[in-house]
């Protein structure tokens, strides 16, 4: 979590400010190479909202985890994170 939360400290391009101040949204390919490049996560699982977002969820390898929104319109929005993800899925 130490890492999203960093991402909280970013500036917010003003053409994707949100009303709810924790949600942080920037173009896509940027909110990507930030989760990728810059904290070492991964896009672990995806799953539609409606026609026109993607919910995705962002693990590293300490457990800390983000939830994303992708828009259609190229923009990423950081709407949850925490720590201590467990897969609780039967390994068999």
């Amino acid at each position: 979590m130490r890492w999203f939360l960093s991402l909280l400290l970013l500036p917010v391009p003003a053409i994707a400010q949100s009303p709810i101040a924790e949600i942080l949204c920037e173009p896509t390919p940027v909110m990507q190479n930030k989760l990728e490049r810059q904290f070492g996560a991964e896009r672990t699982a995806t799953g539609l909202r409606g026609r026109e977002q993607v919910m995705e969820v962002w693990t590293d390898s300490r457990g800390d985890w983000a939830m994303v929104v992708r828009y259609a319109t190229g923009t990423s929005c950081l709407v949850a994170m925490g720590e201590h993800l467990q897969d609780t899925r039967d390994p068999a």
